[in-house]
Parts: structure tokens; sequence; C-alpha cells
């Protein structure tokens, strides 16, 4: 056998370990300099966290730029053809406005193949011409920007592009052009592009072509008409993402006839279903999911179905159908079942819970009836549970309850009863809605140490909060109104220091409210309405940060992340699984909800219809975040405080029905964004200080809003004195008229007998 020469083994071995060594072009590091220095100027004029330096790219000009963390290189000499540059302003506040020529030092790096530029917010049109100097991109991902209107049509003609991401913008018009050249290549053997991700912008039009890709995403645009045929030549398409637009037409039967498809969401449109009959779908061993949400189906489950026999996802929420489940539910092997919103009845077979795959099943809002199966938690990768809003009745099965996986389980509005089931504390178990049913008893306390919301409400629990509420260290939203709470508010509420959201209503807690739970640092809404709680109002209120600082952003209880990272379906519709109640609040005079989503941004503060007395704690106008803050029907007394003026974002202040005296602050007319102001039944005199104030109550129109008949309100002005004064000499008049006829009838007066003379 020949051996190997020492001296070519030296050289592969020298070659091996000095490359990554090698150095980069001078002119990419100087590309990458200006780029890095563009960021500097505009991070330098903001506030960010103290640890969101460690995001920003540390690039220096005397190290090697294929040595920096975010870039890439290859070949021989070595050039850049990798940027990994995600979420680079993420903590920043205020979050920048940044133009999308920061990008123009990299358009020099033509070597450059997979950049990824994605959660950015960088604003303005693509640059396309910028772009088509890359032309050896192979891989573009610029999502989640604020890039706007059309995409440039060099992108479509970069020779070995083959995935474009551009999910996440505000991207509008056309999908493609009305551009021959563009039009040209786009359909010829030369285009490489496979992968098209366009979902969460704008467009209203596919346009006129299509490339052969293998994979579409426009959902959540706003795409209107129908399905364009152009789409039937797409031989290679794989996955098919249209759902959550504005489609219109019936549903083509021609979209099951692609023999690779594995994914097709079409629901969420206007769509139809054809329910005739005649409509044949031939057996697809590749469909895998199949959203048909909101499609017009109508009577039994399509047979149909039963012959795609590699079925593991199936959304037919928000149509008509009804019956019971098939028998063939249970023997196709479903990971995911989103059944919502129809009209099925019967009880659940306990075949469906003996297949493993199961992860995530979705009844609510249906007519099922009955007990649950006892063995439902059987289904051992159970992740997510939604039975809201049905008839079910009985005990909780104690399989469910030990259940492993189950993380998120929602059985609220139906008619389950006996004493609360006992939950194992070491389970994965973080989202619980048993609010309105028919348990009793005392407040459970065997909930995991990850709970993070937990709604019991509308039951007929009973006692006291239990001390073991503080073990639950990630709690964000509790809610136990409407039952038959009793005893004080305790102290140890406090130490549960990631409380957000905290309904109490319509419960009979008696005593003070505990200055500890004006401590909270995150509490946004807390909501304490008709219960019989005495004393004053807290005095200090300076920690209540939740209410004092406005969110930049919106966001929800719910961590989509947290459910949905081994579940690559999921991660398209969450929200149509993660169906948290509305919190139901005294919004405006009546009662409304606030969505999950958008709890972040409502402050509320409502301590209406106790017996609360002591004077308003002038610390209240510090909480310049709250929207409503109700202290009606208490026994408050003295002065409106003047610092209520600062609520610079109240839009409901209710004080009505107290002990009241002095005048209306003149500050409240700076309140910009009050729209309700009740101060009715107090003991409040002189003027209303109108300068600013504005709404029914005080009979003075707001800007913007038709006014109620200005001769009405004229009229309803000058009523008000007259009856308060003419009607004072109108029955003083009356009354004497009335008292000197009383004393004439009964000889009250005697008249003299007439003079002789």
């Amino acid at each position: 056998m020949e051996r190997p020469c020492p001296l070519l083994t030296f050289f592969s071995f020298f070659f091996f370990f000095s490359l990554p060594c090698l150095p980069c072009p001078e002119y990419q590091k100087q590309a990458l300099l200006q780029f890095q220095s563009s960021i500097l100027v505009i991070t330098s004029s903001l506030n960010y966290r103290p640890d969101y330096s460690d995001q920003l790219p540390a690039w220096n000009s005397s190290s090697n730029c294929c040595g920096w963390i975010e870039v890439g290189c290859r070949g021989i000499p070595r050039v850049v053809n990798s940027l990994y540059l995600p979420n680079l302003f993420i903590g920043l506040s205020p979050q920048p406005q940044v133009e999308s020529t920061i990008l123009a030092p990299l358009f020099h790096i033509r070597s450059l193949e997979t950049p990824y530029i994605f959660g950015t917010n960088i604003q303005g049109e693509i640059q396309g011409v910028g772009l088509a100097n890359l032309n050896n991109l192979v891989l573009l991902d610029m999502s989640v920007n604020n890039f706007k209107g059309s995409i440039p049509p060099q992108l479509f003609r970069l020779p070995y592009l083959r995935e474009l991401y551009l999910d996440g913008n505000t991207l509008n018009g056309k999908l493609f052009p009305d551009d021959e050249e563009t039009e040209k290549y786009v359909l010829s053997s030369t285009s490489k592009l496979q992968v098209l991700s366009l979902s969460d912008n704008k467009f209203s039009d596919i346009g006129n072509y299509l490339p052969n890709i293998s994979s579409l995403a426009l959902d959540n645009n706003r795409l209107i008409g129908g399905i364009p045929l152009s789409m039937r030549r797409l031989s290679k398409l794989k996955l098919l993402y249209l759902h959550n637009n504005l489609l219109t037409g019936e549903i083509p039967s021609w979209l099951f006839d692609f023999r690779g498809l594995k994914d097709l969401y079409v629901g969420g449109n206007r769509l139809i279903w054809n329910n005739s009959g005649t409509v044949e779908i031939a057996p697809n061993p590749s469909l895998r999911r199949l959203s048909l949400k909101s499609c017009g189906l109508v009577g039994e489950i399509p047979k149909w179905i039963s012959n795609q026999t590699g079925l593991c996802f199936l959304d037919l929420c928000k149509n008509n159908l009804r019956g019971e489940l098939p028998e063939w539910f249970a023997e196709m092997r479903f990971e995911g079942l989103i059944l919502s919103d129809n009209e099925f009845t019967g009880s659940l077979s306990p075949r469906l819970f003996s297949e493993f795959a199961l992860t995530v099943l979705a009844l609510s809002r249906n007519n099922f009836s009955e007990e649950l199966p006892k063995n439902i938690g059987f289904a051992t990768l159970l992740w997510v549970l939604t039975l809201k809003e049905n008839n079910f009745s009985g005990p909780i099965p104690q399989s469910l309850v030990q259940c492993l996986t189950l993380q998120l389980l929602y059985l609220s509005r139906n008619r389950f009863s006996r004493h609360f089931p006992v939950f194992n504390p070491d389970r994965r178990l973080a989202y619980i809605d048993f609010s309105f049913n028919d348990f009793s008893g005392e407040v459970p306390t065997t909930f995991q140490v990850g709970t993070t919301f937990l709604a019991l409400g509308g039951n007929k629990l009973s006692g006291g909060l239990p001390l073991n509420l503080t073990n639950l260290s990630n709690l964000k939203r509790l809610e136990l109104q409407d039952n038959n709470l009793t005893s004080e508010l305790p102290n140890f509420i406090s130490r549960i220091s990631t409380l957000e959201v905290l309904n109490l209503r319509n419960n009979s807690f008696q005593g003070s409210i505990p200055q500890s739970i004006f401590n909270l640092s995150n509490l946004r809404i807390l909501d304490v309405l008709n219960n019989n709680l005495t004393g004053e109002i807290p005095q200090e209120s300076h920690s209540l940060v939740g209410m004092i600082e406005t969110p930049n952003l919106p966001s929800s209880i719910i961590e989509t992340g947290y459910l949905s990272y081994s579940l690559e379906w999921f991660q398209l519709e969450p929200q149509a699984l993660l169906e948290v109640g509305d919190l139901v609040v005294n919004w405006k005079k009546s009662k409304q909800g606030i969505s999950t989503d958008k709890l972040n941004i409502y402050t509320l503060l409502d301590l209406s219809n106790n017996q609360l007395s002591g004077q308003i704690p002038t610390s209240l106008g510090a909480l310049k975040a709250l929207k409503l803050l109700n202290i009606s029907g208490n026994k408050l007394v003295r002065k409106i405080p003047i610092s209520f003026g600062d609520l610079e974002n109240i839009e409901t202040l209710d004080l009505s029905h107290n002990k009241l005296f002095g005048s209306i602050p003149p500050t409240l007319t700076k309140l910009q964004q009050l729209t309700i102001l009740d101060v009715s039944n107090n003991e409040l005199m002189g003027l209303i200080p109108n300068g600013g104030l504005c709404g029914i109550q005080i009979r003075v129109p707001c800007p913007g809003e038709q006014p109620t008949s200005p001769v009405k309100i004229e009229e309803e002005d000058h009523k008000e004195p007259w009856l308060l004064w003419e009607s004072v000499w109108i029955g003083y008049s009356i009354g004497l008229l009335l008292a000197i006829g009383i004393m004439f009838a009964t000889s009250y007066f005697t008249l003299p007998p007439p003079s002789n003379n």
C-alpha cells in the first residue's frame, strides 16, 4: 500500500486550519463598518436597556470581518456571503423609524448570498436598484419590517434567488408587476424561485402570472376576487396559504389536484364550498394539513375528507356543520382538530382519544353534551383543549387532570359541577379557564407553579383567597369575579408580583383595601366592583407602575411562541386556538369585553359600588396611563383632587353617587381624551369649567361629534333656572291664596257689622 506524502499532508493540515483566518476584502469590511456606523447614529439618541449593546454588531476595523459573529464567509480568497442581523433595534424606546437607505452600504457586497435582516423596523420602499446589484442572492429575508409600496421587479429577475421572505411588512398593490420583461423571466425555466412568503402585508391582487414555485404564502393580506386560474399551472406546488383574505367565489376543486400538495389553507375568506355533493375530490396521500375555516360548509362533515389518509391537521371552524362526529374520525391520526363555531351535537367518542398523536382539540361553541370520556387524558401528547360554550356536564375526568403535556385548558361556559378537580403541581398546565360552570367549594390551590392565566369566575366558590396562590410565581391574570367569596382582601396578594389583571368584582369581600395591593408594579387592571369594602382608598399609588407608564406596544398574556415551538402547523394561526375570553368590564357606562391581545393597552381601576369612605387620595392623579377610573357608589367626601387634571389618558371618569362637595377643578379641562365625566348625585356647586370638557353628561358636544339638537340644549339650559325660581313664585302665590280661602271657610276672619252711619 502506497504511503501518503508527508508534505502533502502538512499542506492540507495547514490549509484547513488557516482558512478561517484569511481576511475578507477590505472594501467589504468598510461597507460593513459603514452600515454599523449608521446603526450607532440611530441608537446613540435613544434610551435602551443596559444589555442592549450586546445585540449590536461588535465590529472593529482592526479585526478580520470573516471572524465577526454575524458575518459568514466562503471561498478562496475569502468573501462575505451571509449576514445575520435580526431584531437590531428591539428594546429601544421609542422604536426608531429606520429609512431603507441604511442598507445602501450592503449593496456593494456583491458576493452576498443569504442576508437575514428581519425585525429591524426598516421603512420606506424596497431598494430594487441596489438589490439588483446582489446577483448572487440565493435567499433574502427582510420580513417583519415596515417596507411599503410594491415589490421591485428587479428582485424577480435575480438569477439565483430561490427563497424570498417579505412577511410582516406593509407592501401593497399587485404581487407581480405588469412588466413584459419580468413576466417573461418569471415564467421561463431560468427562474430559480421556489419559496415566496408574503404573509401579513396589504396585497390586493395576485396578478396575471405566477412563477412555478413550490411554496406560496399570501395569508393575512387583502386579496380580492376569486382564486386565479394562473395558480393552476403551479405543478410543483406543495404549500399554499391563502387564508384570511377577502377572496370570493367558489373554491375550485382543481386545488386538490396537485399531487405533491401538503398544506392547503383557504379559510377565513369569503369563499364558498360547493355543498351540492357533485364535487368529487380524489384521495391525495400527500395532503397533511387542510383549513376550510368559514367556507360555508353545510350539513355533515364531507365524506371525501376521510379519504385523505395522510391528513394530520383539519380546521373546519366557523361553518354550519351539524350532527355527531363521524366514526371515521377516530381512525384518522389527527394531530390538530379545529371544529369550533359549528352546530355539532352528541357526546365525544372515547375512541377519539385512543390515538396518542392528538395534540390540539378545539370544539368551542357547539352543542356537545353529556360527560367527557374518562379516557380523555390518555391522549398523552395533548397540549391544547378548548371546549368552551357547550353543554358538557358532570365532573372533570381524573385522566385529564393527570395529563403530562397539557398546557392550555379552556372549559368555560358549560355545566361542569361538583368540587374542583385536584391538579398535580408538577404538570405543565399554564392557561386555565373554568369560568361560568357550577363548581362549588373553596378556591382550589393545587395549580402549577407556572400558571399564567387562571379564570374561575362565574361559579359558586366560597370562602376567602387561599395563601397558596402566592406559589404561582408566573401568574399574570387572575379572575374570580361573580362568585360567593367573602372575608377580607389579604395582604399576601402583593406577593404575586407578576400580576397584571385582578378581577374580583361581584363578590362579598369585606374590610379595607390593603395598601400592599397598590404595590403591585405590573398591575394594569384592578376591578373590585360590587363588594362590601370599607375604609379609605390607599393613599400611596406611586408603585402602580403599570397604571402610570403607558405601554409602547400591545402584547398578549398568551405567549404563542411558548406553545408553538414544535408545532409547525400551529404557527400559521395560533390565535384560532388561544381563544382566551374577553375581560368584561364596565366601560363607558355599559358592560364590554376587552380582548386578550389588547389588554396591555388598557389600564383600569374600578372600585365602584362599595362602602369606601374618606377623601379621594391626590396620588390617584399620578396614574397617568389610566383609561378608566370608577369610584362611584361609595361614601367619599370632600373635594375632587386637582391632581385629576394629570390623568392624561383618561377616557371615563365616574365619581357619581358619593358625598363630594365644592366645585369641579378647572384642571379637568386639560383632559383631551375624556369622553365620559359623571359627577352626578354629589353635593357639588358652582360653574362647570367647560373650557375643554365635553360630553353628554354636561351637555357640551365634543369636537367631531354630531351635536344633539343645539336648540334643545339651549332650552334645557334655560329650563332649570325657570324651574328653580319661577316655580317658587308660583308656588308662593298659590299657597297664599289657598291659605286665605281656608281661613274664610273656618270663619277665621269675622267681618265687622255695617255702621249705622
